[in-house]
């Protein structure tokens, strides 16, 4: 579970933002968007909005950053190699690190892990756990070395020479098994993320739950709750065959192609074929050539969707309603805004999708707007925390969130030039 994130000096973050999943003391849709952990209450969704190129995928590069390094900066590096961090370029001050925290919990204990990387190094890194109303420290890193607590990271003193400067104390000491590093890792692992371009990613791990029959249920099930027509779904690994590879490919690539002897998916999907009212037979259709864009994410989407729901994991999604229906996208966030969410899972999603800005299914606090200043940065903020720059008020619970943000009240949208300048320019 994720209390919050802070980023700074990262692509498009100048100054730090933090991106909170704690709830504010606001009532609205208590039972079923906010959970208790502890003497947390934490929000099972939040969605980011705002103008396209404003930050809204770099929030979610900076964390899928966040967790690549951690999980991997000890195992993919050598010795020399540079840190892949891209910090803010339009300031003078480029030559600062990158700074990244996260506060989540893992076993009702919260943990806060943060560190400060440039590309030749890791300047900075830390570890707090807390328990009780005190936060103790596990270690801290700094120009001066790394000082570790040896009695709550116990084993840690013996792996501090063996830290390279290009990598996290956190990840080495999981690679050397310490107890508690190696728990921290795999809950980094455990971060879900999705976008746009990656989204189909995920087809060969569904087709892998699709063999499980209780979880080939539970998809059929979610595939027919968004009346996507499908009464069956059916998959297999098959191996590339010349036959297999389109007919206009060129044959020097073909023959490429089958000596990688590789494999790929074949997946079908079932449709019922109706002779008047009754149904008179089915149809199997190619998931890849016969069934529209929308229909294959969101069926790739399944297997993740129920591996986060089923272990209380997070799940990280770029451009959630690209190619879906909003209905499709609503249908997904009620899985998480829901008292059938028992695990706590937590959803984190970027959109343009409007339809969603309704004090019906998100709170205010559950809602963020990323925004470019005048010198290229992003600022990040969230709805509870706006107020109306005339009357210094805050947004009311009740207040039309989609028409006011659409008319530009709460920011974070694009500025549209006057289309009447083009009438005089010359036709192309």
């Amino acid at each position: 579970m994720i209390i919050d994130f802070t980023v700074g000096n990262f692509l498009s973050f100048r100054e730090r933002v933090t991106l909170s999943l704690e709830a504010s003391s606001a009532s609205e849709l208590e039972p079923t968007n906010v959970f208790r952990a502890g003497d947390l209450r934490l929000l099972r969704a939040a969605v980011v909005y705002g103008a396209n190129a404003s930050g809204k995928s770099n929030l979610i590069k900076a964390m899928t950053f966040m967790k690549r390094l951690t999980v991997t900066s000890s195992k993919e590096t050598q010795i020399g190699d540079e840190i892949d961090v891209t910090p803010f370029r339009l300031s003078e001050d480029g030559g600062k690190p990158s700074y990244f925290e996260l506060r989540f919990i893992r076993d009702k204990t919260r943990y806060r892990y943060g560190f400060e990387v440039s590309r030749k190094r890791v300047h900075r890194e830390w570890l707090y756990s807390q328990v009780t109303s005190k936060e103790a420290n596990l270690f801290t890193r700094d120009a001066g070395g790394i000082s570790v607590n040896r009695n709550r990271f116990k084993g840690g003193r013996d792996l501090t020479n063996k830290t390279r400067t290009n990598a996290l104390f956190l990840s080495v000491a999981a690679q050397f098994n310490q107890q508690i590093a190696r728990q921290l890792v795999s809950w980094f692992k455990g971060l879900r993320f999705i976008s746009g371009a990656t989204d189909m990613a995920f087809l060969p791990y569904t087709l892998e739950r699709l063999e499980d029959e209780k979880c080939k249920k539970r998809i059929l099930e979610m595939v027919r709750n968004v009346d996507l027509g499908i009464d069956d779904i059916s998959g297999k690994s098959i191996k590339v065959t010349a036959d297999r590879l389109p007919k206009d490919m060129p044959a020097g690539l073909k023959k490429q192609f089958v000596a990688l002897k590789g494999e790929t998916l074949e997946i079908r999907t079932v449709h019922r074929r109706l002779s008047g009212d009754k149904v008179a037979s089915s149809v199997e259709f190619d998931l890849e050539s016969d069934e529209s864009e929308g229909t294959r994410k969101f069926v790739a989407m399944t297997g993740p969707l129920i591996d986060t729901l089923d272990n209380g994991y997070v799940l990280v999604i770029d451009e959630l309603d690209a190619r879906m229906h909003p209905l499709v996208t609503r249908y997904i966030i009620s899985l998480f805004n829901s008292r059938m969410n028992r695990c706590n899972a937590q959803l984190i999603f970027a959109t343009h999708d409007t339809n969603l800005l309704s004090s019906d299914y998100m709170r205010r606090d559950q809602i963020w707007f990323t925004e470019k200043r005048d010198d290229g940065s992003t600022s990040l903020y969230s709805l509870i925390e706006f107020k109306a720059p005339s009357t210094g008020k805050r947004v009311r619970k009740d207040a039309s969130f989609r028409k006011d943000y659409i008319q530009g009240r709460y920011g974070a949208i694009p500025f549209i030039g006057d289309f009447n300048l083009l009438a005089g320019t010359k036709p192309c």
